[in-house]
């Protein structure tokens, strides 16, 4: 960029400013691959955006039924006509936890002016966030310019210092980052930088069925294997009844909805409580640990066999526990002809719980109960394989097999039904009225997205904020002279819990569908 024409234009600080009208504007996010994605071969990487593009549409639909994604290389782009900004807040909290995503931009996207209307799209931007900040600037470029990246960091960072209020140009920590791509003759304004969640788009490897308990460790390695882009379905063996089941189910539910919701998932029910009566009856005692998860290996291929499934995952981690020493894990695999996966075999329980934590499901999973931990008093560290198979010669296998034939085989989406009775039961309600107390019970990060108070309510109703993980506890303490009514998002886990907590007797329970306009 020539001195000169640089000079000139700083000097005349009461130019006044291009229309930006002219310029073709389009408010957009700009997704950025996983790095691995990129460097993967030709055609692999063309099936893993494809994959992406058809995964980001089945999210958003939700929320646009016109939402455009577009792209075939180097990184995608989203197109919506959303204008509302709950709606925004939401697209770009499904985008943040969308396998397949590195980061993402919120844009607008303009054809390429010159340089002097860079300047000024610049200073439409950023003219009031730099007031008394410190800033430098960012281009990125690709294609055949005329100029360079510097060039329009140079002119754009003198212009911005002389025609607004900023207190200065700082290349090293600044207050605000200006940033900008250039893409052969398009320009991209970045408001807002995102981080996603990573991995691989989900459908991009195979389909793999997660042996899940509720607690941590299952929760978290479901969550991994979601990243990495395996089509997670979800197994549950049964040995607490009905409450544990439910516990499950919602944590199943929770991961769907915030990770996976792009495919159909289904979930899996075995009722395992006559396995353990059949352990507790004929085997000896140090054996027992290494029995069940043997049972629940067998169970589990036969399950994934009817699904066309090949893979396993649970969440031991070695010596986290008696039976999940590498001796016991190398006898505990015998008994599967699957690929068992282990993604948390090397990783300690507080870094579980960090991840648990980080996605949502650590509160929840605390108050779960882990039964098949307790089966044992004594357990063996070092099975010995023709020890285990001489106890399980004393094992009635038609106890096993009448457990898998029981077996229930839902989509993720139809657990609210498990209670049909009860669910037939509960009340619909399509407004809170006064003396109504109304109990949001969505993860606390979509309260901070949509809160309810946001909502059509009337400002004498009562509003009380109790997660669906807490609310099982909660839910006794309160006033039961009050009608409660539960509300969510989509309505799922609101009929769930009032159909569970008028199965225990609560009577002055319904559901608050807000959804009606």
């Amino acid at each position: 960029m020539p001195q000169l024409m640089l000079d000139l234009f700083i000097k005349s600080k009461s130019s006044p400013l291009l229309d930006p009208a002219k310029y073709r504007r389009r408010m957009l996010f700009l997704i950025k691959l996983f790095p691995e994605i990129t460097i993967k071969s030709r055609p692999v990487r063309h099936r893993f955006i494809r994959q992406l593009r058809k995964n980001i549409r089945a999210v958003l639909l939700e929320f646009d039924e016109e939402v455009k994604v577009t792209g075939e290389w180097d990184g995608l782009e989203v197109k919506t006509h959303c204008s509302d900004s709950v709606l925004l807040h939401k697209i770009s909290n499904r985008l943040s936890h969308t396998p397949g995503i590195s980061k993402f931009l919120e844009v607008e996207k303009y054809d390429l002016p010159d340089m002097e209307g860079i300047l000024q799209l610049a200073i439409q931007h950023y003219h009031e966030i730099l007031h008394d900040k410190t800033f430098a600037v960012r281009c990125k470029r690709t294609g055949k310019h005329a100029f360079k990246s510097t060039d329009v960091e140079r002119y754009v960072g003198a212009g911005l210092n002389q025609h607004t209020e900023a207190t200065g140009v700082k290349l090293v920590n600044p207050d605000v980052t200006v940033s900008m791509e250039i893409r052969e003759d398009t320009i991209f304004i970045v408001k807002h930088q995102i981080k996603g969640l990573g991995g691989f788009p989900l459908g991009c490897q195979a389909s793999a069925l997660s042996l899940i308990s509720g607690g941590f460790d299952s929760a978290v390695s479901s969550f991994l294997c979601i990243k990495r882009g395996l089509q997670i379905h979800y197994c549950f063996f049964n040995l607490g009844g009905k409450g544990h089941e439910l516990a499950v189910k919602e944590l199943a539910l929770y991961l769907w909805m915030k990770y996976h919701s792009s495919h159909r998932v289904k979930f899996v029910s075995v009722p395992f409580e006559a396995v353990v009566g059949e352990i507790l009856s004929n085997v000896d005692d140090p054996q027992m640990g290494v029995m069940l998860k043997r049972m629940m290996l067998r169970a589990a291929d036969q399950i994934a066999s009817r699904l066309r499934i090949g893979t396993l995952v649970t969440g031991e981690s070695v010596a986290q526990v008696s039976s999940q020493t590498l001796q016991n894990l190398a006898i505990i695999d015998q008994a599967s002809e699957s690929l068992v996966l282990r993604p948390l075999s090397t990783t300690d329980k507080q870094e579980i719980i960090d991840i648990a934590r980080d996605i949502g499901t650590e509160e929840f999973s605390r108050s779960v109960q882990e039964y098949c931990a307790v089966i044992s008093r004594n357990p063996t560290t070092k099975a010995r394989l023709e020890r285990i198979e001489r106890e399980e010669s004393k094992f009635d296998f038609k106890v096993l097999e009448t457990a898998v034939e029981k077996a229930r085989f839902q989509l993720i989406t139809s657990v609210v039904n498990d209670f049909n009775h009860a669910s037939s039961e509960v009340d619909i309600v399509y407004e809170a009225k006064t003396g109504n107390t109304v109990i949001d019970i969505r993860h606390p990060d979509e309260l901070e997205i949509s809160p309810l108070s946001a909502q059509r309510l009337d400002d004498a109703v009562d509003i009380l904020s109790i997660p669906f993980y807490q609310l099982r506890t909660k839910f006794t303490t309160l006033d039961q002279n009050r009608r409660f009514l539960l509300y969510c998002d989509k309505g799922m886990m609101s009929r769930l819990h009032a159909a569970h907590l008028q199965g225990e007797g609560f009577k002055n329970v319904a559901v608050l569908d807000l959804s009606v306009p």
